[in-house]
């Protein structure tokens, strides 16, 4: 076994025990968003069943408003079965289950990081997180402040943020990303062979020239950025160089993984964090601002930063061993 072979087999048990942590908190979260949704007075003077009349999607930056009659509960219920769907996909494939990753993770076996899209979300996922952090403090010295939309109800809030995953990933990563690659990487023209493209780009379009793809990826992730405050219920500028990041981080989840593992990677950001702070919100009484800075997300940010770290360097240890030159033996 190599130097750097060392190096990476000692990082693999405190990524793997973080990943297993944040794995479960992820299916916790399941539970809490729809106690948040049907048990808890988030909503104040509006429930589950309150109407809606318009539901909001992103398509390439596009706020379109479709005049339809739903409830709050009801949608909620869609897109949580969804994610639960999405969220069994991702543990169980591509090629082994969540589980058996792990365990080659800790034994050292090669290419064990690609064998699983759960690993691979939970470890973008904390790479992001470290990411924003250090956008945040950076920012912050300089005065910039980062403010949420006032969306004026939380349990409306809650809701959209539930639903962006799915509605910004297709507007977004699909729409922009998914057909200009397959316009440019292509090599069949039937609708199924579109349609598959569009749900895992890499695998079926056999892409290994990324710079096209780079370029798209990253003009589309600033593009994602840009639109968080220009459009629909605005976020402050502080927001454009976090999102930026995280759309180009989406970006390359989304083709290199798949539509299911970058809608799960947003999910995180959003659903996954949210139901804690409104658990949170709920029991201590205070506003959903006033939890993020309460001690229990205090150690979750702790644990994704250190996550982050880890999952940072392994890509970089990873990277260098498969740049080495092939052993020959005499």
């Amino acid at each position: 076994m190599s130097h750097l072979e060392n190096i990476l087999h000692g990082f693999a048990i405190p990524f793997s025990a973080l990943t297993s942590v944040i794995f479960g908190l992820m299916i916790i979260s399941f539970p809490l968003g729809v106690y948040a949704i049907f048990n808890s007075d988030i909503g104040n003077d509006i429930d589950y069943s309150f109407p809606l009349e318009k539901f909001d999607i992103f398509i390439a930056g596009i706020n379109i408003q479709i005049p339809v009659e739903y409830e709050i509960g009801d949608a909620f219920v869609i897109f949580w079965a969804i994610f639960i769907i999405l969220f069994v996909l991702s543990f169980l494939g591509p090629k082994q289950n969540f589980i058996k990753t792990i365990s080659d993770i800790l034994s050292n076996k090669k290419n064990s990081f690609t064998d699983n899209y759960m690993v691979n979300i939970i470890k973008w996922f904390s790479i992001l997180v470290l990411i924003s952090a250090v956008i945040t403090i950076i920012q912050e010295n300089f005065g910039i402040i980062t403010q949420p939309p006032n969306t004026g109800n939380d349990l409306i809030l809650f809701l959209q943020i539930s639903i962006a995953p799915i509605t910004e990933e297709i507007g977004f990563r699909l729409v922009l990303i998914g057909i200009p690659l397959f316009l440019i990487y292509s090599h069949k023209s039937s609708i199924k062979f579109f349609l598959k493209s569009l749900w895992t780009p890499y695998s079926t379009l056999h892409i290994y020239d990324f710079k096209k793809a780079f370029v798209l990826i990253i003009a589309v992730g600033i593009f994602f950025g840009v639109a968080h405050v220009i459009s629909g219920e605005p976020w402050s500028t502080g927001k454009i160089l976090q999102a930026s990041m995280g759309g180009i981080i989406i970006g390359w989840v989304y083709v290199r993984y798949g539509l299911a593992a970058a809608i799960m990677l947003h999910w995180a950001t959003n659903y996954f964090i949210y139901s804690y702070l409104f658990l949170i919100s709920e029991i201590n009484g205070i506003s959903v601002q006033n939890a993020s800075s309460h001690s229990m997300i205090g150690t979750f940010e702790i644990i994704l930063i250190i996550s982050g770290i880890i999952s940072i360097a392994m890509l970089v240890l990873n990277y260098k061993n498969s740049r080495k030159p092939p052993i020959i033996q005499e």
